[in-house]
């Protein structure tokens, strides 16, 4: 009965697509949505794996995968794809609004000392797993800017934090924080590329370490500082205030407040920019995202970010969707990361183990197809703003200085 229940749930997935598939059952009976060769397959391996699946839909079918009670064989990047062309992301499921709920009572970052622990879950796991698969040197696990003629990753985040500097004017001798740090790049090219005074926020103490030790390796001490905080602890006031995929981070509640921090953050007239994951119209984050990847995470719309910004005094001076970049960002990740999984088990087995690898298979995989959808409604965007009202003299009147050659 559940085999023909689950049958009938995919062939109706199936039928609206045009990429061949096969679904292989327990009893060793199979559904294939049309004539050709598969480009994937996906076998369930347990009975259990078959109610998962009718309860909670394609949440029940990636938490068996995660459980080795399904394999996909063949391309899980194509898996992902018909996944979206599909809908099914749209089919409403009450059990999993449920779990979201209960996942949102136990993990708010309401408290920063929560928000911490949230944080270390996912960008405590060490630098050289990361140094595995982002860029060099810069490691920024962000959305990468394919301008005409990048050849790679390593290029695109260049490009991207320098897109970042030229955007809010960055000069030399000012003070520029970013909020979330990261492992530094924005940082380090904001100093030695524009002369900047360069300062870092991040809640996780691993990744403070990794910059500080970064900053003594190049011989930076006394001209750039990074600081163990959360974003609401705000100590003093920039010229300049960027955050580069931080605000998806902050919270379902937190949104009013991450914002108030950029613009707290800012001296009267100064610039700044939102680098963010934004939904396009106001719904729920992806439920299996932010169970096994990023607890306490949210994504806003777009909307309701310019909302809180007007709120808070800070002028829109330009907004631009990045949207497309992020899929060729995602592909080097994954390529990367498939290329190197030995090296990144024999950090530690214990902890890289294989509900790890697919874990994060299907997290990088499905966020690439995420991006790629001609029907996605999420997006990568870039606010630039200003603490009050720019006039002619201190702002350019076109974006003509953004592509200039330097």
């Amino acid at each position: 009965m559940l085999t023909g229940l689950v049958r009938d749930r995919m062939a109706a997935l199936g039928n609206g697509v045009e990429t061949c598939f096969r679904l292989q059952f327990t009893d060793g009976t199979q559904y294939q949505n049309r004539a050709g060769a598969p480009a994937f397959a996906i076998i369930i391996r347990r009975p259990r794996a078959q109610l998962r699946i009718l309860l909670f839909g394609h949440i029940g079918l990636m938490e068996s995968y995660f459980d080795g009670d399904v394999d996909v064989e063949g391309d899980l990047g194509a898996a992902f794809r018909v996944a979206f062309e599909s809908g099914f992301e749209r089919d409403p499921n009450a059990l999993i609004v449920l779990r979201n709920r209960w996942h949102e009572l136990r993990f708010s970052n309401r408290s920063i000392a929560q928000a911490r622990a949230n944080a270390r879950f996912h960008y405590a796991i060490g630098t050289a797993f990361y140094r595995y698969w982002l860029d060099t040197p810069l490691m920024m696990y962000t959305c990468g800017y394919w301008k005409e003629g990048t050849a790679s990753v390593d290029e695109a985040q260049i490009n991207k934090v320098d897109h970042v500097c030229r955007k809010i004017s960055l000069g030399r001798g000012e003070t520029v924080v970013d909020i979330g740090c990261g492992f530094g790049g924005f940082l380090f090219h904001a100093h030695e590329h524009y002369g900047a005074i360069a300062h870092g926020l991040n809640t996780t103490p691993e990744q403070v370490t990794a910059v500080e030790e970064e900053i003594r390796k190049r011989g930076l001490e006394g001209r750039m500082e990074v600081r163990l905080a959360d974003f609401r602890e705000v100590d003093r006031q920039y010229d300049k205030v960027v955050s580069i995929g931080v605000l998806e981070h902050a919270g379902r509640d937190q949104l009013a407040e991450v914002v108030k921090a950029h613009a707290d953050f800012l001296k009267p007239g100064g610039m700044g920019m939102l680098h963010f994951i934004g939904h396009v119209g106001v719904r729920d984050t992806e439920f299996y995202i932010r169970k096994h990847v990023f607890p306490g995470g949210w994504i806003p719309s777009l909307a309701q970010t310019i909302s809180e910004m007007e709120r808070c005094g800070l002028e829109v001076l330009d907004i631009e969707n990045l949207r497309r970049h992020y899929a060729p960002t995602l592909d080097a990740w994954v390529e990367r990361f498939e290329r190197n999984w030995d090296n990144i088990r024999a950090l530690d087995p214990e902890r890289f183990n294989e509900k790890f690898r697919r874990v994060w298979r299907a997290y990088l995989f499905s966020c690439a197809e995420m991006f790629r959808s001609s029907t996605g409604r999420t997006h990568l965007f870039q606010i630039v703003f200003s603490k009050g009202n720019v006039n002619r003299q201190n702002y350019p009147m076109s974006r003509k200085f953004l592509y200039e050659r330097r």
